[in-house]
């Protein structure tokens, strides 16, 4: 079936062949008050779960609608078994890293309290909803969970003995990716706050089994360049790209 539809969106509805998506009153608000679509226009739909379908409209109002599923555009693609593990900063540099992160296919995103770590909270639901968009507007069919913040000890104390671990530890500048011999499977990023990590830090990760210790490049990154960095590294060696 051709279309031209342009508009994606993410429900919280399963979804498939002939399936009726009732929308939210934000939802019905943006598709019908601010992008002025009507009955019978399209509209591309995922839920994470399914992958994306064509959906028709099929009643348009101004507190809610409809929308009916036509057919699968596209099957559910995983990301790669990757987690990203920052230590969060300013609020849209914070932003920056959990949209990225989307884009480039952390399946997990996992904000971490560090010795260094300048922030002790979060809004982990804004920080979801950023991850929801991202995957809106890169084409994906699967959101990544964003998780609260936790304290990077108790991550390392109960880590999983089979997912291996990039540390990119800022000490190291300038000396070999250090990524040569490794093998695919569960991973994780680790990316340090504006501060670094502790020599504590340090030395706890160097004494991780799973971990392995690597380098950004000659110069240091700022912790959002350095996400965005490692992650592409990663891809390039280990990932789907």
């Amino acid at each position: 079936m051709s279309t031209n539809a342009k508009i994606r969106l993410y429900v919280d509805h399963p979804l498939g062949q002939g399936q009726t998506i009732p929308l939210e009153r934000e939802q019905a608000h943006y598709l019908f008050g601010v992008m002025r679509l009507s009955v019978g226009q399209h509209v591309l739909l995922f839920d994470g779960k399914n992958g994306e379908f064509l959906a028709e409209v099929t009643e348009a109002g101004k507190r809610g609608g409809l929308l009916t599923c036509l057919e699968q555009t596209r099957p559910l693609q995983l990301p790669p078994d990757l987690w990203l593990m920052f230590a969060p900063i300013k609020k849209a540099r914070t932003d920056f890293i959990v949209e990225k992160a989307t884009e480039m296919g952390a399946a997990r995103i996992m904000p971490v309290q560090t010795d260094f770590t300048n922030s002790e909270r979060i809004r982990q639901d804004r920080l979801q909803a950023h991850a929801l968009e991202a995957a809106e507007q890169c084409g994906g069919t699967f959101v990544p969970e964003v998780c609260d913040l936790q304290k990077l000890d108790r991550l390392l104390a109960d880590w999983p003995e089979d997912r291996q671990l990039m540390f990119c530890d800022e000490a190291r500048m300038g000396e070999a990716l250090g990524l040569t011999g490794a093998t695919r499977g569960p991973w994780a990023i680790l990316i340090g706050p504006e501060g670094g990590f502790s020599e504590a830090e340090r030395t706890r990760l160097g004494a991780l089994p799973q971990a392995r210790v690597v380098s950004l490049g000659p110069r240091i990154l700022r912790a959002d360049t350095a996400a965005v960095a490692a992650m592409t590294l990663w891809q390039e060696h280990l990932g789907d790209w």
